[in-house]
């Protein structure tokens, strides 16, 4: 097997005995042999010495057939390696899951808690093989920046504002429009913000099309005595940054790489996941006693991966999906489609939408028709960002979770009407980017606080915003439904359910 760090023969041992002494061992073997949580590389040995100790442990550990304990004494070091050493080290993590079979890891992954650094890996793993997996869902306890303290020893619990923030975004390219929008909402939040401190220096970074000019950008940011910075938006970008180990100056990402690698320490990350909002739908329809779901998605990407995290939560929770129907493209008649799915509906059964708002404008009238009873939800993917009230008329009853920006229904924000009739990035579609650059500027005071303070959240404009122990920031959405074509939040704690299919407009 490849090592990740190659040094000479007698180096090594030099360094092994080292460790030895220093942890108290008396010998190599010794130290060798101690379980990674009780190996107190990290503590005792500076980070060059630490990597080559680490990296004969895990060997030894595969070799003898353990590769659990491999993998974790992998994940240990892999925060102390960088570029193609660290996705070397990362993959070979993964193989090393991936060898203990299906259900073993997963009787694994149950044990591991929530802040275990292995735990993402054994997760990305279980989702490689085929083992979709519950999201933990945000837990909301009380906002942060409450203010404390009296007189002119008034503070807000947590904030911390960095003095000089980098922004990486790119100007040209695929995602140069969807960062413009993003842009233009981090700018808006940060000429917005009323804090009694100076606001930072912010300079913006053009990230460009690639991976490596990403990291380019970076280190400008870096050298520029950036504190923080914040991009970039990219999922390959931002899996190249993750992939370099320890960071210099803390990152906020501004995706979710493919490869679930979870941020350097001291970073975070940030996206609007359709994933995310497939675990809220299960969670909503479970609450509202919805026990059977009738799904309906495009052929759609992000349908596709909501979908996947819709049925996993929602059979977590006790449900069952009991037809899942992909609508065909091109096609305007869902008539078969509709009676084929609703074959098996029962009582307590519920309808999920997983579309763009034209082809739920199709569907809907052709459920009424068909009678179907069944409350009707759906993803922010049905909502266009504004208001339609003639086409939107045949969604009424529909009800969906989307940002609440949109609605003005987080007050402290900018108010959603006055920028849209000013910013056209800030309208329709684009507005969720725009909500979403808000964001980013608003979580960079708190980023720390929350991460160590399980539980507080920041009421933000793409929803209420927690981050976990790993630093990936999540998001809760609000509700709400079209009612005369027009979408309005659903009041907090309203028990009715939304309307049936069948209910007449």
């Amino acid at each position: 097997m490849m090592r990740a760090i190659r040094i000479p023969a007698a180096p090594l041992a030099f360094l092994l005995c080292a460790a030895a002494l220093l942890a108290g061992c008396a010998s190599v073997g010794q130290f060798l042999s101690r379980p990674p949580e009780e190996t107190p590389a990290e503590s005792t040995l500076p980070p060059q010495q630490q990597a080559p100790v680490l990296e004969s442990q895990a060997q030894k550990q595969e070799l003898a057939g353990d590769n659990w304990s491999a993998a974790r004494t992998r994940v240990q070091l892999s925060p102390l390696l960088k570029g193609q050493q660290r996705e070397q080290n990362d993959r070979q993590i993964r193989d090393l899951l991936a060898s203990l079979g299906k259900d073993q890891l997963k009787a694994r992954y149950a044990t591991l808690t929530e802040n275990d650094p292995l735990k993402s890996y054994a997760a990305a793993t279980l989702e490689q093989i085929g083992v979709a997996l519950p999201r933990e869902l945000p837990q909301l306890d009380h906002p942060v920046g409450t203010q404390m303290g009296e007189g002119n020893a008034v503070h807000r619990e947590g904030y911390a504002m960095p003095s000089k923030i980098a922004l990486l975004l790119p100007i040209d390219g695929a995602l140069a429009v969807p960062a413009a929008a993003v842009r233009d909402g981090f700018f808006a939040a940060y000429f917005d913000d009323k804090s009694d401190t100076t606001r930072p220096d912010v300079h913006s970074y053009d990230s460009g099309s690639t991976p490596a000019q990403s990291l380019a950008a970076y280190k400008q940011a870096v050298n520029d005595g950036a504190q923080l910075v914040i991009g970039p938006l990219g999922r390959n970008d931002v899996a190249a940054m993750f992939a370099q180990g320890s960071l210099p100056v803390p990152l906020l990402a501004l995706n979710h790489p493919d490869n679930n690698t979870p941020p350097p320490d001291g970073s975070a990350e940030f996206g609007l996941l359709p994933e995310a909002e497939g675990a809220q739908a299960a969670a909503h329809m479970s609450e509202r006693g919805v026990k059977q779901a009738i799904v309906f998605l495009t052929h759609d990407d992000s349908a596709r991966r909501a979908a996947a995290a819709f049925k996993t939560q929602f059979e977590s929770l006790d449900g069952k999906v009991t037809s899942q129907t992909e609508l065909p493209v091109g096609n305007v008649d869902y008539s078969d489609a509709i009676k084929a799915a609703m074959a098996n509906a029962g009582d307590g059964s519920g309808i999920l939408l997983l579309m763009r708002a034209q082809t739920a404008r199709l569907l809907m009238p052709q459920l009424k028709l068909a009678g179907a009873p069944q409350p009707v939800f759906a993803t922010s993917l049905i909502y266009t960002g504004g208001d339609n009230p003639i086409a939107d008329r045949d969604l009424d009853g529909v009800e969906f979770c989307d940002a609440p920006w949109l609605f003005d229904a987080q007050p402290g924000l900018p108010d959603h009407g006055a920028l849209a009739a000013q910013l056209p990035d800030a309208r329709n579609a684009a507005a969720r980017l725009f909500a979403f650059g808000m964001d980013a500027y608003s979580l960079t005071p708190y980023l720390t606080w929350l991460r160590t303070h399980p539980g507080t959240y920041l009421p933000g404009a793409t929803g209420q915003l927690t981050e976990d122990a790993q630093g990936r920031v999540h998001r809760v959405p609000i509700w709400a439904s079209f009612q005369g074509g027009l979408a309005r939040p659903v009041a907090a704690g309203l028990d009715n359910a939304p309307a049936p299919a069948s209910s007449a407009q």
